[in-house]
C-alpha cells in the first residue's frame, strides 16, 4: 500500500521541483509526468520521486488534517 500525502513546491528548476513535505522536510522530485507546468506554491501528489497530480490547497490541507488526527489516536 502507498500512501501519498499532498507536497507544497518551493523551488522549481526546469522540470525539477523541490517540495515541502508534511512536517517541514524537503526534496527534490521530477514533475515530468505532470499533464501542466506547476508553478511555486502548488501543492502536489508525489509517488516514487515523481509528482503524479495537481491538487487544490484546501484538500491538501484536509489530508494533513487527517493525518495529524490518525497519528493522535495512534499515540
Amino acid at each position: 500500500m502507498c500512501l501519498a500525502i499532498p507536497s507544497k513546491i518551493v523551488s522549481l528548476n526546469g522540470s525539477l521541483a523541490v517540495v515541502e513535505l508534511y512536517g517541514g522536510g524537503r526534496v527534490e522530485i521530477s514533475t515530468l509526468l505532470l499533464p501542466e507546468e506547476p508553478s511555486i506554491g502548488d501543492y502536489v501528489i508525489v509517488h516514487a520521486g515523481f509528482a503524479i497530480q495537481k491538487i487544490e490547497r484546501e484538500n491538501a490541507e484536509l489530508s494533513h488534517r487527517f493525518l495529524e488526527e490518525l497519528l493522535k489516536e495512534d499515540a
